[in-house]
């Protein structure tokens, strides 16, 4: 079963669709327009039931099945958000909005659930209901665990939740999967060093905090390098440096701030542990103190391998076989379906987007090519995780 020939001959509308939703983009929770077009849309399509305002401002639409010899639920998550980047294509759909652009494809992602939703309102050719998950505030916000916080789970009865992100550079009309982590867990760092300040040319007299910082960015290296096991995956980066207004007085203050990544929990927790002891014994060896802060971001994506084993059935009845990678690597990128991944068993999947600039770049766009392909992958879960009766 490749793609469905319906949703092929949609293509041409959901394109229209993320065309609009790209030249409109919205941050975080504030994606009100957004909402509003994917609710409305819903109940034209005559899904059963749309609620708007979980977590905030995220919409769930509800497909019941023609067969109703069952209650189960599968949930098919997308997200609506954009980032805050000024977009440098010249597209006759570019974003309106200055400083702000679907800079990562959730354009392409709503507007391909939407146009599975069309399909499956018309077809309802499964017995259960499809649950369909626009969710806010992916880029940083936390908008899946403001969903699973509200409830979402419990109140639509999801029993199984699927995932999916567009990848630049992966050919488009494949897909990549993996089961077990497939995306990092992503943790924040401030390190605050004092020290002496005073004249430049006096630095006896002083204790340089510029110096203690260039050591400590040069030892936080030996996280990944020394601590962790080489087939263990970790990323330590240091990302601002912050420090001094003149050129000839050494600044009493300094602050470096980053990112760490890790695929498991102990890995994690080890980097915590390590990037602390480090800066603040060789901030002491310089006679200067070091204050660390951490803020815990995305947990690891985790997909569940039989649910796993499922969707790469599926990409495969979509694509072929020889167009689904079921062992794709990691990446260190975090993603926050992870919370409902820790709440419901599920997968998460990567979808080919072409010879496309990179996620989080201004040239960056959806390829409109890949939409009947994750539509109907999409479409194709219902029909198969949910099969009609007699």
């Amino acid at each position: 079963m490749p793609v469905i020939d319906r949703i092929a001959d949609l293509s041409e509308e959901i394109t229209a669709w993320r065309h609009d939703l790209h030249a409109h983009p919205e941050l975080q929770y504030d994606v009100h327009r957004t909402a509003g077009v994917v609710a409305e849309k819903l109940r034209a399509f005559g899904c059963d039931e749309v609620v708007t305002g979980i977590g905030r401002t995220g919409v769930v639409g509800v497909i019941r099945g023609r067969s109703h010899g069952s209650n189960r639920a599968i949930g098919l998550r997308a997200d609506m958000d954009a980032l805050p980047i000024q977009e440098l294509r010249d597209l006759p759909y570019r974003s309106t909005v200055p400083g702000k652009m679907h800079a990562c494809g959730h354009d392409g992602h709503t507007a391909m659930l939407l146009g599975a939703a069309k399909y499956l309102a018309e077809t309802r050719d499964f017995d259960g209901r499809a649950v369909l998950i626009f969710q806010p505030a992916e880029e940083g916000g936390g908008g899946g665990e403001a969903m699973v916080q509200d409830g979402m789970m419990e109140r639509f009865g999801v029993e199984a939740v699927y995932g999916l992100h567009n990848i630049p550079g992966q050919p488009v009309g494949t897909f990549a999967i993996r089961p077990g982590p497939i995306m990092a867990s992503t943790d924040r760092f401030t390190i605050l060093i004092e020290g002496r300040g005073g004249h430049a040319a006096l630095p006896q007299a002083a204790v340089d905090t510029v110096l203690v910082a260039s050591h400590i960015v040069v030892a936080l290296q030996s996280i990944v390098a020394r601590n962790i096991d080489p087939l263990d995956s970790a990323v330590v980066s240091v990302c601002a440096v912050e420090a001094g207004e003149a050129f000839n007085v050494l600044p009493q203050t300094a602050e470096l701030r980053g990112t760490m990544r890790a695929l498991t929990p102990a890995v994690r927790g080890l980097m915590r542990e390590r990037l602390a002891a480090i800066a603040e014994n060789v901030a002491a060896a310089f006679g200067a103190r070091a204050r660390i802060d951490f803020a815990s971001g995305y947990p690891a994506t985790e997909n569940h391998p039989a649910e796993t084993d499922f969707m790469a059935d599926i990409a495969a009845q979509v694509v072929g076989e020889e167009q689904v990678e079921r062992n794709v690597a990691p990446m260190m990128a975090a993603e926050d379906f992870s919370y409902m991944l820790a709440h419901r068993p599920g997968a998460y999947i990567f979808m080919g987007n072409g010879d496309s600039a990179g996620l989080h770049h201004p040239d960056y766009d959806f390829n409109d090519a890949a939409i009947p392909y994750g539509a109907s992958l999409w479409a194709r879960i219902i029909e198969a995780g949910l099969p009609p009766r007699g």
